[in-house]
């Protein structure tokens, strides 16, 4: 309740109020201790990236799930995880963003 009070008196008076954590966070970027990748598709592990240059080769995760012999639930969690970390709502774009980086490598 205290630092509820403290807050909203800060706010009160145009000062901003800062959680702990993210002030921790901000501190840490500032210093640079955590470094950005430099492409979206450092961000994806090695599995990911296999499964995301088979998709952007065209296979479907029926295909995908032929291809590397697993489960139909882990290439639908892969390709759920390739999209969220590369902040795109299908694959469609991410077949195309693949062409465009990782398949030129």
């Amino acid at each position: 309740m205290e630092d509820l009070a403290d807050a909203v008196q800060c706010a009160a008076r145009g000062e901003a109020t800062l959680n702990p954590r993210v002030a921790a966070r901000a501190i840490q970027e500032v210093q640079g201790s955590r470094t950005d990748p430099t492409t979206p598709f450092d961000q994806l592990t090695d599995r990911e990236l296999e499964i995301l240059k088979l998709i952007a080769n065209g296979l479907s995760n029926s295909e995908i799930v032929a291809t590397l012999v697993v489960g139909e639930n882990t290439v639908k969690g892969h390709v759920s995880n390739i999209l969220s970390k590369l902040h795109l709502a299908d694959r469609t774009p991410a077949a195309v963003m693949a062409w465009r980086g990782v398949m030129r490598q």
